[in-house]
């Protein structure tokens, strides 16, 4: 059997695995482990490539960056601070038509620049911000469509999970993914706020804005004392990346001192306790240990398939063999993630592609700091693609019992066409990912 076959064979043996419900890590870690003792035997090569792996996920030192960045996300989301932050959307947006809807998105970039997780955004806006909206007499629709479409921004935004792991497996600073994520992220966040106000405005009974007897009882030394709540993200924020960026602090110790302000910040609030504490914890070694086993397994069964050439096979079919454009190529790939994404998470999707589609982009002439954006925003997309979106039925699990899953899908219609215009500007505008990294880089 020729490299390419085997190649092809290992890849649809962990498809059907993955397809049984097995664990990812599970089965990708399997497989790639069976073909190098059944590939180069029992032998030094065989064995050791697993343990090759470990040894490399382990002497990474930005790792420590993933447990820090996720016990930041967890304390900010269980101590409360979420709640003060919509509160403040709440009466400063107020006026606007649709303001409630324009309050979430800002709510979840916050949310997203303290957490890195859409998770998170999405359990803060269906316990926070969805009540809230129904109540005020907000369309379904409207308000599902927002949860799902801001919270998908935390994977995007730094301190972005998501770019870590990319950053990991691709073999790409961490800091330029950061600072490439930082405009494509605003631009989709501004995208959502234009469509949110200008269909409001077009049709006020899907997102009323707040009667002005009610804006009224609030008074402007209230509106005042409320932005303190918007203070402390902000401080937290700023001191992260920003000691980051001026070398104060590795990326390490900038995650750390992020994590530390967070907990300061939820102590002086009076928010710590010792349950709050334990379940803190408890999420961020679940999470922590998932993507642990899951960057190991990508390792292995990147080092295989890289020891059978399926890289270069895969160049020679499609740019000597097919003769394609660069651009053909680059969008069959990001397709190829919508379609994945309606049956895996993102991290799946990247640990089973990142070993072919990496080397080719930048074979392609690429830039794979512009194309690790491309992948988050794809993702984005997918986490919100039926049938089997992750955060569609996310939604199903937190929403109301009214809600059906027909609304749901059709909630995020246009917010994914909105998605596929900012991805489409950045394709054609590169420079708007990579102006920020080579900007900071070059001084």
């Amino acid at each position: 059997m020729s490299y390419e076959m085997i190649a092809l064979f290992m890849f649809s043996t962990m498809m059907l695995m993955l397809l049984t419900g097995q664990r990812v890590f599970g089965a990708i870690g399997f497989v790639a482990s069976v073909a190098a003792l059944a590939l180069w035997g029992e032998g030094t090569r065989g064995f050791g490539m697993p343990f090759d792996a470990a040894f490399k996920l382990l002497n990474w030192y930005p790792l420590l960056t993933l447990p820090i960045f996720i016990f930041m996300g967890y304390v900010f989301s269980e101590s409360g601070i979420a709640s003060d932050l919509y509160r403040m959307f709440h009466v400063w947006s107020g006026r606007l038509p649709g303001g409630l809807a324009v309050g979430t998105v800002g709510l979840m970039v916050i949310i997203a620049a303290m957490n890195g997780l859409s998770v998170a955004g999405m359990a803060i806006g269906c316990t926070i911000a969805l009540p809230e909206m129904l109540k005020r007499g907000y369309d379904k629709q409207m308000v599902s469509g927002v949860i799902q479409a801001g919270s998908s921004l935390g994977i995007l935004i730094p301190p972005s999970v998501v770019l870590v792991l990319y950053g990991m497996i691709a073999r790409q600073p961490v800091g330029q993914l950061w600072l490439a994520g930082v405009f494509p992220g605003i631009l989709l966040a501004a995208l959502f706020i234009g469509y949110i106000v200008i269909r409001c405005r077009l049709q006020p009974h899907l997102g009323p804005s707040l009667p002005p007897e009610e804006l009224a009882q609030v008074s402007l030394g209230e509106k005042i004392r409320l932005l303190r709540a918007g203070i402390w993200p902000l401080v937290i924020f700023f001191m992260m990346t920003g000691l980051f960026l001026m070398g104060v602090t590795s990326l390490v110790e900038s995650s750390a001192v992020g994590a530390a302000m967070t907990l300061l910040v939820a102590l002086v609030k009076g928010r710590i306790n010792r349950k709050m504490m334990e379940e803190v914890i408890r999420q961020t070694l679940s999470v922590s240990c998932m993507f642990m086993w899951i960057i190991l397994a990508a390792l292995c069964f990147g080092a295989v398939f890289d020891g059978l050439g399926a890289v270069n096979s895969i160049k020679w079919l499609f740019l000597e063999q097919w003769h394609l454009n660069p651009w053909v190529v680059l969008i069959m790939m990001q397709a190829s993630f919508v379609v994945m994404g309606m049956f895996l998470d993102d991290t799946a999707m990247l640990v089973i592609v990142a070993p072919l589609y990496i080397p080719l982009v930048i074979a392609l002439g690429f830039s794979p700091i512009w194309y690790g954006v491309l992948y988050t925003i794809t993702c984005q997309m997918a986490y919100m693609t039926p049938p089997f979106g992750y955060n569609l039925f996310l939604m199903r699990a937190l929403a109301p019992k009214d809600y059906t899953l027909g609304e749901i899908y059709r909630s995020i219609i246009p917010f994914v066409a909105i998605m596929i215009l900012g991805l489409g500007v950045i394709m054609a505008f590169p420079q708007i990912a990579l102006w920020l990294p080579e900007w900071y880089y070059s001084r």
